[in-house]
């Protein structure tokens, strides 16, 4: 049985409070952006991922870079000291790919299944300790992800809007309806790509919607809990 499904109460206010005097929360800034610090996407997207928003990236190929992007944005958190919170949805993360100077700055959370990681989600973004909150599900099976009711990203857009957070959740098909940006990556890497030197920069992506935050709003009142 999961371990968030045993917490008591108690573990998780124990837990919260862990959370915050280890990864104290910042005073929310004045950009609406979290800037990755990578130009080709910064540029894009706007100056960046929307905080207090939920961004999906689809990698509807095998090894489209996505792992590679993650590596880059904690390299991007290292560089502007803030931390990462990575939510593995199937344990899948490489650590020995990032330097240990950059590991530093990350909360890594193992989960099994994809269920297991949108639960761990809604305990983190509840705080807003992290500027960047990423659930990979790109290892998870379809068939997880669709027993993900769409009621569960709402709640989540609903609990991002409230803190200074970027949340970005990868997976291989689109299923986030409340998502303010949805980017698809267009990559097929071969191993001599990934070999190249700042094989980042490679990445190819389009940007297949941006909503507006009031928009988000109305659709989600008209989800019921």
């Amino acid at each position: 049985m999961p371990w968030l499904a045993m917490a008591t109460p108690a573990v998780i206010i124990d837990l919260r409070k862990a959370l915050s005097e280890r990864f104290p929360q910042r005073p929310a800034p004045a950009a609406s952006v979290l800037t990755t610090g990578l130009s080709f996407l910064d540029q894009t997207s706007g100056g960046g991922l929307p905080r207090s928003a939920i961004t999906e990236l689809i990698t509807p190929r095998a090894s489209a870079g996505s792992a590679s992007l993650i590596h880059a944005l904690l390299r991007s958190a290292q560089r502007d000291r803030h931390f990462v919170a990575l939510i593995d949805g199937s344990d899948s993360f490489d650590p020995g790919s990032s330097d240990n100077s950059a590991l530093r700055h990350l909360l890594w959370i193992r989960c099994r299944k994809a269920f297991d990681a949108v639960k761990a989600a809604d305990l983190l973004l509840r705080d807003g300790n992290f500027p960047l909150v990423i659930v990979d599900l790109v290892l998870n099976t379809a068939d997880e992800l669709r027993k993900i009711p769409q009621t569960s990203w709402y709640r989540l857009q609903r609990l991002v809007e409230a803190v200074p957070t970027a949340c970005l959740v990868i997976n291989r098909q689109s299923l986030v309806s409340s998502a303010q940006l949805k980017i698809i990556l267009e990559n097929s890497w071969t191993l001599e790509t990934l070999e190249r030197q700042n094989a980042i920069s490679r990445l190819r992506f389009r940007i297949q919607r941006l909503h507006l935050k009031s928009e988000i709003s109305g659709q989600r009142s008209a989800v019921s809990y």
